[in-house]
């Protein structure tokens, strides 16, 4: 978000999206293992979602980062 400090408004709606974006990713490998314990999975759909699962992990490690302040060593 630049150089300026979060409002608590901004950093409670940045947890409020992370948090959203955890439920997503639990409920993705929910679905993931569904598909692969129902029998030959469709691999294609398998790897969609394993796909997104990373996208929202990564989402997440930068949101989460734009909520700690950086630290000048």
């Amino acid at each position: 978000m630049g150089l300026t400090a979060l409002s608590e408004e901004e950093k409670r709606a940045l947890r409020d999206q992370i948090e959203r974006l955890r439920e997503e990713h639990r409920d993705l490998d929910a679905a993931i293992e569904a598909l692969t314990l129902s029998g030959p999975a469709d691999r294609l759909q398998v790897q969609r979602l394993k796909k997104r699962k990373l996208w929202l992990r990564d989402r997440v490690s930068r949101l989460e980062d734009e909520l700690i302040p950086d630290i000048i060593a």
